[in-house]
């Protein structure tokens, strides 16, 4: 009812994609976009070191959850997409900020994770054992970051139909 409901409004239920690594990337990819990712990832943890330093080592710490290289990696992860497609006579915008946009639902997700572990590892640092709590922590991103990801992965997703 609710599918029938949403394609009257003019929106249908979006298709899953597959997660998977894909080594055949490192071929295509030029050395000036490492280069672009390694001066932005250089300048966010610039950024979140002159927070830490004025704002203190918790707030520091917060923003290096920020994945470093995401602004970079999403704007080369849709301009290669968009580039397969149109090298197949297609359009390829769409599937460009497709890609883009599970890249960011990753990031995001693997940046509550990492709160997670700063968290842990802050309060129970100073307490027990450091190889315990380091452990313990990288367990919890772990578990963290992959239960958001089925939740987001099995929760009904809507997309306007862009015709």
């Amino acid at each position: 009812m609710v599918r029938r409901l949403l394609r009257a409004l003019g929106h249908r239920a979006q298709a899953v994609m597959r997660v998977k690594v894909d080594t055949s990337a490192l071929g295509h990819t030029k050395w000036h976009e490492y280069a672009t990712r390694f001066v932005l990832g250089g300048l966010i943890t610039a950024a979140a070191g002159m927070i830490a330093k004025q704002c203190g080592p918790v707030m520091g710490g917060l923003f290096l959850a920020f994945p470093a290289i995401f602004p970079a990696s999403a704007t080369l992860i849709e301009k290669h997409e968009t580039e397969k497609k149109e090298k197949k006579r297609l359009n390829g915008t769409v599937r460009g900020m497709q890609a883009a946009s599970i890249d960011a639902a990753g990031s995001a997700i693997g940046s509550l994770g990492l709160i997670v572990f700063a968290l842990l590892l802050w309060q129970l640092l100073p307490s027990h054992a450091p190889w315990v709590v380091f452990l313990g922590a990288l367990t919890a991103w772990l578990a963290v970051s992959v239960l958001i990801w089925q939740i987001r992965k099995r929760a009904p997703t809507v997309r306007a139909n862009h015709r």
